[in-house]
């Protein structure tokens, strides 16, 4: 509707333009600049009460959403009220949230101070009022929901969705309004001819028809059949046969639908009292659903080389990245993007894990032997220590959820895990390495598990929920699982040929997952040993060894070092790399394998690396690429 009305104002606008009227042309621009309904432009409703939010004007705020309120909602019918006034509600809270993250306590107290007699009644703000009264109202359970971005991204598409519905249902009726009106004054436009009509042929009627000579009576078939062919038809006045072809035309236009195919319409209303994003189908019930919308994507472009690793911490309030420079970026994306911390090494650093009590706590491995733990509130280091001299390598980095301790895996110098001669397709032998587990509290090495048949370096690890069992992928493309109970092997597989990149528990844990070097993606049952459940074919993009190409023959390659794959909060997707962003799959039984459901994109470069942080029905999915950008989209999720 708002391409409509632009349209016409274009035409308005020429039209003055052509006749010369410039003063009218001006006091049309005028009156268009200050049109508080935009144009019906929803894109641009939002932005005036995004610019009276900014502001703090919150007299503004309320006249306008007042205009709208007397304009467009009280046109709707009654059952429609309570979402208008739940919508009210979130946009005071939003206002409410910004002017406290702005550390603008004035604004929170003028607002209880100008709102405090009508709102006191209202049983959703009785909580509302302690407020400015509060230290830090982010981390109060109360409160903490709506200083998300979730929660401010999914309010803004839900009044987007609101707005769009409301003012296509208006333009529809005006339409049907305009045909009902068209086609009852076709109606008395025929009752009025035939009224004219029926007179006329009464006195014709009356009129003495004398009786002409034949050549005279055939004189109009001769002029039809010179024509192109003689009729037995009786000739019929110019204007009824007119009428009769305008007849015709106008009944096979209104005979065709209005729109051949109608698109799926949703009605998003925000219950913000439970939580819950309430969707409403209003029309095309028999289209399928996807089970994301993508809110928004935001980029954060920190980093000046490819990225390693990019992981989010048990409280999804902070991401690390780190990059092959060596630089790692401590940084926040809730409210806003912005960089906590910024570490730099003199040694190379090849891995990152967050700890998991406290969330705060990071632990980084380097390429000369040592694993740092680092503060990032304190921005300092807590303590360093040495692995042994022979394996410098420090390849991943796993901490148990109970906090007390964390797995590392050494390796000895090496291009790569499996060093490849030259003009040959597969590897040597697998680089040696150990698997090492060390006390967080004594900071002392605990044991050396045992891999059998023999040493190898350990790409990946994973624990489970509870830390009871961890999962490693090798260089030698063995998995094996361990019983974190008796600190000993449980089970061991041949799973790739070649080197495994990534491995991680399915979200019931009775199977693993696990990306190889013959990139092949298989779901492995970890209760029969080497039994594969599933296998599903990735692109190559998704798998490695990344390549990025420039100018001039340039050519950078880069081996799988990250996490490759991330699931959603339940388990059903899968969230993958490839060469322009992140790909969501869902993961069927059976044959059917994986089935594409949402390309993030974004990115100029492969992405090397993925995470994917769930909370509630929003989640938060990361994608890093060879050009250092990483991209963080906002995803909701549709409940069935």
């Amino acid at each position: 509707m708002g391409s409509a009305v632009e349209r016409t104002d274009d035409m308005v606008r020429e039209y003055l333009t052509f006749r010369g009227f410039t003063s009218t042309l001006k006091l049309l621009d005028a009156e268009i600049k200050a049109d508080k309904e935009k144009g019906f432009r929803v894109d641009k409703i939002i932005d005036q009460l995004h610019q009276f939010i900014q502001a703090y004007d919150l007299s503004a705020l309320k006249e306008y959403w007042g205009y709208l309120d007397r304009r467009l909602f009280c046109r709707l019918e009654d059952v429609y009220r309570p979402t208008v006034n739940k919508l009210r509600t979130s946009l005071f809270r939003y206002y409410l949230v910004h002017t406290v993250q702005s550390n603008r306590i004035e604004k929170t107290q003028e607002f209880f101070h100008k709102q405090g007699l009508e709102l006191q009644g209202h049983a959703e703000w009785r909580d509302w009022f302690i407020l400015p009264f509060i230290q830090s109202p982010e981390q109060n359970p109360v409160f903490s929901p709506y200083f998300t971005r979730q929660w401010a991204d999914t309010f803004l598409v839900s009044l987007h969705n609101f707005l769009s519905v409301l003012f296509q249902c208006i333009f529809d009726a005006e339409v049907q309004r305009t045909i009902s009106l068209q086609e009852e004054n076709e109606q008395l436009r025929q009752m009025l001819f035939a009224l004219q009509v029926e007179p006329r042929m009464k006195k014709d009627e009356e009129i003495v028809h004398h009786k002409l000579p034949p050549y005279v009576q055939n004189m109009d078939r001769l002029v039809v059949s010179c024509s192109g062919g003689a009729s037995d038809q009786p000739p019929i006045h110019s204007r009824q046969r007119r009428y009769q072809d305008h007849e015709k035309e106008r009944k096979e236009l209104f005979s065709k639908p209005l729109t051949q195919v109608r698109a799926k319409c949703f009605i998003y209303s925000w219950d913000f009292n439970v939580g819950m994003l309430i969707q409403a189908v209003a029309e095309g019930a028999g289209l399928v659903e996807q089970p994301f919308i993508k809110l928004s994507q935001e980029e954060y472009g920190e980093h000046h080389s490819s990225i390693m690793h990019c992981r989010v911490d048990c409280s999804g309030r902070r991401v690390a990245s780190l990059d092959v420079d060596g630089v790692i970026k401590v940084w926040s994306f809730n409210p806003m993007m912005q960089t906590k911390a910024t570490i730099m090494s003199k040694s190379p650093l090849l891995s990152l894990e967050w700890a998991t009590k406290p969330d705060r706590l990071l632990l980084l491995g380097s390429g000369v032997g040592t694993v740092r733990l680092y503060d990032t509130e304190a921005k300092k280091n807590l303590y360093e220590l040495a692995v042994e001299e022979g394996y410098p390598r420090i390849l991943s980095l796993a901490c148990s959820p109970s906090g007390t301790s964390f797995v590392c895996s050494a390796a000895a110098h090496a291009a790569r895990s499996g060093s490849l001669l030259e003009g040959a397709n597969r590897p040597v032998a697998p680089v040696l390495g150990k698997l090492l587990l060390w006390d967080t509290k004594t900071v002392k090495q605990q044991l050396q598990f045992s891999l059998e048949p023999g040493p190898v370096a350990i790409n990946c690890t994973a624990f489970n929920h509870n830390g009871n069992l961890l999962v490693t992928g090798a260089a030698d493309g063995v998995i094996r699982l361990f019983d974190m109970q008796h600190y000993e092997s449980a089970m061991s597989w041949k799973a790739h040929d070649g080197e495994v990149y990534s491995v991680e528990f399915s979200y019931d844990e009775n199977t693993v997952f696990s990306i190889g070097e013959d990139g092949k993606f298989i779901q492995w049952n970890i209760h029969r040993s080497g039994v594969k459940q599933s296998e599903y074919s990735l692109p190559q993009d998704a798998t490695g060894p990344f390549v990025l190409s420039g100018y001039s023959g340039y050519r950078q390659v880069q081996v799988p070092r990250g996490r490759l794959f991330a699931f959603d909060s339940e388990g059903q997707h899968v969230l993958t790399c490839s060469s322009t962003g992140g790909l969501i799959y869902r993961l069927n039984e059976g044959e059917s394998g994986l089935e594409s459901i949402l390309s993030l994109g974004g990115h100029k470069a492969p992405v090397v690396t993925v995470d994917w942080c769930s909370a509630v029905d929003c989640g938060t999915c990361l994608t890093a690429s060879m050009d250092g950008k990483i991209k963080l989209s906002t995803l909701l999720a549709q409940k069935s």
